[in-house]
């Protein structure tokens, strides 16, 4: 190998354009700072003029959660491309960079591709809302708290956030429980085979006309369900609101037991009657 000398005159050019190349980097360091806090806020500013817009036309909530976090992520990904280019990084090779390992990076986030794709239909089709009750066909349930771009979260009966992918949502089974305005309840009623099958109708009957939950203008109805193994098997059903359902189904329920004691019906259980042979146990 051939040393060679390095010449003292670019050494010296180089220590002299050192400090103002320092301060130019410096400057490009702060003014990309600055303009990401100024990013920042003018993304900020640009989302709340957009929701009081999107509010203002009466658009579903869920929709504009899902349009404010897609405006949130693009304005994000414009603001780091801009600073990128500010500090010297030339835009077009980023681009052109994202373009070539478009492939790759397809195939690396293809489940979130699949989410965000899934997020969208959901905003389309809208099988649900925010604050619906739902069940998905893995049996997850709860009340939907938002529809993100990928995700969506519900919170259960007991204070807990499940977060369910987009993709599978969509592609999936859902049961909607509030999505209508009326749900029909069934409760059942076993009573002895002893008892007067009218006398109990009449008095179920009676508790659900009386009830202010239960919808008069639907149908009320007490019929005979089935005969099983320990007695009669009535079914009472009726209708009530969805924000009424469950207080009326428990409250119902509770009363049809004191009714039925107070008119001396019973309601059988479980047992299993034991015959002894007395002339065997004399033998043994």
């Amino acid at each position: 190998m051939i040393d060679k000398e390095v010449d003292p005159g670019v050494i010296e050019q180089f220590l002299s354009q050192l400090p103002e190349r320092a301060f130019h980097l410096g400057l490009r360091v702060v003014l990309a700072g600055l303009s990401f806090v100024i990013g920042l806020q003018l993304i900020r500013f640009i989302r709340s003029i957009l929701k009081k817009a999107l509010t203002r036309s009466h658009i579903d909530d869920t929709a504009i959660h899902f349009i404010d976090s897609f405006v949130k992520f693009s304005m994000y990904f414009v603001l780091i491309l801009m600073i990128a280019s500010g500090l010297g990084v030339d835009a077009a090779s980023i681009l052109a960079l994202l373009g070539s390992a478009s492939v790759a990076v397809g195939l690396a986030v293809q489940g979130s591709l699949s989410n965000l794709a899934g997020g969208v239909l959901l905003l389309i089709l809208k099988p649900f809302s925010a604050g619906d009750y739902i069940r998905d066909g893995q049996g997850n349930e709860g009340t939907v708290e938002a529809v993100d771009i990928f995700y969506t979260q519900l919170i259960t009966p007991d204070n807990r956030a499940i977060v369910l992918p987009n993709g599978t949502l969509a592609n999936g089974s859902i049961v909607n429980f509030t999505k209508c305005g009326e749900r029909r309840f069934d409760i059942p009623v076993s009573i002895s085979y002893e008892a007067d099958i009218r006398k109990a109708k009449e008095v179920i009957l009676l508790l659900l006309q009386e009830d202010p939950c239960v919808l008069k203008e639907k149908e009320i109805n007490v019929f005979v369900d089935s005969l099983g193994d320990h007695g009669v098997n009535l079914t009472a059903r009726g209708w009530a609101s969805t924000s009424d359902f469950w207080p009326a189904k428990w409250r119902l329920t509770e009363q049809i037991k004191y009714a039925l004691d107070e008119a001396g019906i019973a309601i059988p259980y479980w047992q299993m009657d034991v015959h002894v042979d007395r002339e065997d146990v004399i033998r043994k």
